[in-house]
């Protein structure tokens, strides 16, 4: 199976979803990392070693669009956009076509995070054989978790160690220590919030959640919950449309984000 996770910006691959990645690159599924932005200009050399450093940490092919997109809170959002739908839909209709799009929600808060959450959304629901999208949320929240992956002290070394190679972010922001608190925090509350309220505890120290769904008839359908199983990891979908969630307008488009 082909993986394609979709990042808007370099690390995002290793914030977003990377225990779930890493799981499945380990059943033998190839991990495409699509890097859809370099950040400003200037960094953009510094960027780029980064992301192809960590990517060759955590065992991920990388592509990275060229041009990079301008998707920084200044750039016009629109075009932005536009381009990762673009870039989305050759993706889709190349010859490495994947079985799999893994992606933020376009809930996520974050400008950038949302457009590419919204541009994933768009094309996908534009074409008949939709591939199942695997969404996360770094600055959000995700309502409607539906698969939960437990992971290890050694899986959470691993982890750091190829987040690591972004040394220029994490100096400025630490997501390291991001990832570490939210596998402690999702290992508590993620049984309940995939399974059910009342439903047992996770049996382990670390776990993160995604939430998957799949299109049919026009309409979004969650996944059904599950511990991800990394060797047959798509599941069938359970009758309940998560549409109008997907296309509400955000939190942050109704002017309740953080500013820029």
């Amino acid at each position: 199976m082909r993986v394609l996770h979709v990042s808007p910006h370099p690390d995002d691959e290793l914030v977003g979803a990377p225990a779930t990645l890493m799981a499945l690159r380990d059943a033998g599924h190839e991990v495409v990392n699509l890097a859809l932005s370099l950040g400003r200009p200037d960094d953009h050399d510094r960027r780029r070693a980064e992301v192809e450093e960590a990517c060759e940490r955590a065992g991920f092919r990388l592509i990275v669009t060229e041009p990079p997109v301008a998707m920084s809170a200044t750039d016009d959002r629109a075009a932005a956009e536009e381009r990762v739908r673009w870039q989305l839909g050759m993706a889709l209709d190349g010859a490495e076509r994947p079985d799999l799009v893994v992606g933020p929600s376009p809930h996520d808060v974050h400008h950038a995070h949302e457009l590419t959450g919204r541009a994933i959304r768009d094309v996908l629901s534009a074409r008949d054989d939709a591939p199942p999208w695997w969404m996360w949320a770094i600055w959000g929240d995700l309502p409607f978790p539906t698969i939960v992956t437990t992971f290890d002290d050694d899986r959470a070394a691993e982890i750091e160690q190829a987040l690591s190679a972004h040394e220029g972010e994490m100096a400025r922001a630490d997501h390291r220590v991001h990832v570490e608190a939210r596998g402690r925090l999702t290992a508590v509350t993620a049984a309940e919030k995939v399974f059910g309220f009342g439903a047992p505890a996770l049996a382990a120290g670390r776990a993160e959640v995604v939430t998957e769904v799949v299109r049919e008839d026009d309409e979004w359908l969650l996944g059904s919950p599950r511990a991800l199983d990394a060797a047959s990891p798509l599941g069938r979908p359970i009758p309940r449309p998560v549409t109008a969630w997907l296309e509400a307008p955000s939190a942050r488009a109704m002017g309740g984000g953080p500013l820029d």
